[in-house]
């Protein structure tokens, strides 16, 4: 078979008519990617993804709204008025949320509605011009993030995580109204970038962590009465561009498959294989007709503990199961601090992606507006 560009060997995949090589999408926590930058010798983001062979690009709408104040004790303003700091451990740091606004609000009377983004705050004008720049290079382009919608995990930074699970089992009004706020505010925003793509965006991105490790975390009734109207809405809207969806989902979210599928999404994102029910292969038996998986080498096992010749098995498996395609491999979340090095290159190198020799017009790539995982704080991966 012919040498696929990245955007051609994706849809392929999506349309399981085929590829030359399994489609790739990365993703390591910024210390993961700067001792991959390190090891081959590169200087920025858009060189190490052309090395490892991700397959996707991501556009960005440019923030240009109310200043995201950085407080006394070091935390930075969210969209939503948290507060996000840095919890560092060994050999790395994540934010995380240090300040909820919404924490002890208990009626609507109560609720400050200013700390609400619109999309408004953003300026999409050069949308078009960065999925052209992509075009050129012929990768598939998507527009979002996994904290896109994400109305549990994204609204429990700005309320507590333990309060948002009793809102949603009472129907309290304020978790409400802050949901009906962020569902309103990010479907605007991509309606808004997709219509300034002009047809250019492959893919939208969103998240909603609906599992925990073992198990579903809400009830049936409470996806269909809070969740599902919304998602619906949102796939029609994003599917009326053009644009395929994908969702990034953490955790056992097996008994949702179906009905998001039925609802419209696309891309099932991470399936984390942590129970014998997301083992890849049960999955693509149970939603596999139905759903395109991304991910799947398990960043809590496998990346992690594993050796180089567990991680070549995991992927020679997962190539022998999707010869036409029906899967995006890479990991089931950023590589974490602490995975060998080996267990990395093995990932990309047994998938067919990894660039052996680093050539001089790679070297000679310079920065990209939206590369991510140099250690840049990017807001919205979080809000």
């Amino acid at each position: 078979m012919r040498r696929m560009t990245s955007r051609e060997r994706v849809l392929a995949a999506f349309e399981r008519r085929g590829y030359d090589r399994i489609p790739v999408k990365h993703e390591g926590t910024p210390e993961i990617n700067r001792m991959l930058m390190e090891h081959f010798g590169l200087s920025n983001m858009e060189q190490l993804l052309r090395v490892l062979g991700d397959d996707f690009r991501y556009v960005e709408a440019v923030y240009c709204g109310p200043e995201l104040r950085t407080f006394p004790d070091g935390s930075i303003e969210g969209y939503w008025g948290e507060h996000y700091k840095y919890a560092e451990f060994e050999g790395g740091k994540y934010l995380e949320s240090v300040y909820q606004p919404f924490a002890c609000v208990e009626t609507l009377d109560q609720l400050d509605r200013s700390h609400f983004p619109t999309a408004d705050w953003f300026d999409y004008s050069a949308i078009r011009s960065q999925c052209e720049a992509l075009q050129q290079q012929g990768v598939a382009i998507c527009f979002g993030t996994a904290g896109d919608m994400d109305f549990i995990n994204s609204i429990a930074r700005a309320r507590g995580t333990e309060q948002v699970l009793i809102d949603l089992f009472t129907d309290d009004p304020v978790y409400l109204a802050i949901m009906e706020a962020r569902f309103q505010f990010y479907f605007e925003q991509h309606r808004r970038a997709l219509e300034a793509a002009g047809g250019l965006i492959d893919f939208t991105h969103i998240g909603e962590d609906l599992g925990t490790q073992l198990a579903q975390v809400i009830s049936h009734e409470i996806f269909e009465k809070h969740f599902a109207p919304k998602f619906k809405a949102y796939f029609a809207m994003a599917h009326s561009y053009g644009a395929k969806t994908m969702m990034h989902i953490c955790g056992c979210a097996v008994a949702f498959l179906p009905r998001l599928a039925e609802l419209g999404l696309d891309v099932y994102d991470v399936v984390q294989p942590t129970t014998p029910q997301t083992d890849i292969a049960n999955l693509q038996k149970k939603v596999g007709d139905r759903l395109t998986f991304c991910g799947s080498v398990c960043v809590q096992s496998t990346l992690a503990f594993g050796t180089p010749q567990d991680v070549e098995r995991e992927v020679k498996r997962r190539l022998a199961l999707f010869p036409k395609g029906g899967l995006f491999l890479g990991p089931t979340h950023a590589i974490q601090v602490g995975s060998p090095l080996e267990n990395i290159l093995a990932l990309y190198r047994t998938a067919g992606s990894l660039m052996e020799t680093v050539d001089d017009d790679i070297r000679a790539l310079g920065q990209t507006e939206n590369s991510n995982g140099t250690g840049k704080v990017n807001l919205s991966k979080l809000f």
